[in-house]
């Protein structure tokens, strides 16, 4: 029989990694206490590391629109198939 893997919530994962990278306890003290493997608390940790400064970067101000020109090319191919699937729907609702 296979297990279900837990899935835990972004927030919760950042909530562990802040409290790894705190002094105050260790990486085994958290495990035990909240009942996560250490090793996957550490990898938690260096994730928060190494990507936490990307939190802080400058976005777009628009977040609505589009960012990328191959982004928006997509969604104009998107419109174009939809419109064609429904013209093909219609001619082939004669024939049936």
């Amino acid at each position: 029989m296979s297990k279900e893997r837990k899935q835990y919530s972004p927030e919760y994962k950042f909530r562990m990694a802040v409290e790894a990278a705190k002094n105050g306890t260790t990486v085994s003290q958290l495990a035990s206490e909240s009942g996560v493997h250490p090793t996957q608390i550490s990898e938690w940790k260096a994730t928060l590391m190494t990507e936490g400064a990307s939190l802080f970067e400058r976005r777009p101000a628009a977040k609505g629109q589009p960012t990328t020109r191959t982004e928006s090319e997509l969604y104009e191919q998107i419109g174009r198939l939809k419109m064609e699937l429904e013209w093909l729907k219609k001619k082939a609702a004669g024939f049936s």
